[in-house]
């Protein structure tokens, strides 16, 4: 899968003309998070496609009672996305809820399902704030491979992690379970607020299925050339 560039911009216009910079005949997979969707609705999908073929993934991360969370994937589902999240945390019934709603929003609209990922734990969370924040007393790392577990148990297709949990999630999991990326920064980046960063090298030996990666692409200077330094490193190190 190509590294997924996050599209953290606060209007449609900046992300259309972002968008626009690439290549339209080769192929581009980009992230639409909250402040984008929130400012745009559901438009800002069909304003991307417009510009260019683009796969999406729609990371709104639903989090609510089972019911709540099956009516609003199933409008999901009706947008023609490629990926889409639901937090772990809301537990299986919440999970295979998504999954229901997504299906019947595909097959309304006709159009094929968008793949569901359940957030583990954000890769801006340590061990201290699980610990003294949450009352999770165990290792990080077993509260994400625990939920990982109960999300592919429940129908997820797979989860959001930190690079540096995916051996501990393949593990538990079938061998086409996804497992994407966040907190991807190159060599000498910046961290900003991520906490469990990796490069893309690493994501890619440690077995990761697709990559994350916001600021060092859209900040830079030249973001095609520092997409397409990515995407070399995350290409050259795949298993």
């Amino acid at each position: 899968m190509l590294p997924i560039i996050a599209l953290d911009f606060p209007t449609p216009e900046e992300a259309t003309r972002f968008i626009a910079r690439f290549d339209p005949k080769e192929p581009l997979f980009v992230k639409v998070g909250m402040e984008l969707f929130y400012a745009a609705g559901p438009q800002i999908i069909r304003d991307l496609q417009a510009v260019r073929p683009v796969n999406i993934f729609l990371d709104l991360k639903l989090h609510d009672i089972p019911h709540t969370v099956e009516r609003a994937a199933y409008q999901l589902g009706r947008l023609g996305v490629q990926l889409t999240t639901v937090h772990a945390a809301g537990g299986s019934r919440m999970i295979t809820a998504a999954k229901a709603g997504l299906l019947a929003g595909a097959k309304d609209a006709g159009c094929p399902p968008a793949r569901l990922l359940a957030i583990t734990h954000l890769t801006s969370s340590d061990q201290a704030m699980l610990s003294n924040e949450l009352s999770i007393n165990v290792p990080l790392t077993q509260a994400v491979q625990h939920l990982a577990a109960v999300a592919q148990a429940a129908g997820a297709d797979g989860v959001v992690a930190s690079a540096q949990e995916v051996p501990l999630i393949r593990a538990v999991t079938a061998p086409d379970f996804l497992i994407v990326t966040p907190g991807i920064r190159p060599a000498n980046a910046a961290v900003g607020d991520q906490v469990r960063v990796v490069t893309p090298a690493g994501a890619a030996k440690l077995g990761s299925s697709a990559i994350v990666v916001g600021r060092p692409i859209t900040q830079a200077p030249d973001p095609v050339a520092a997409y397409a330094a990515i995407n070399t490193e995350w290409r050259t190190h795949l298993a």
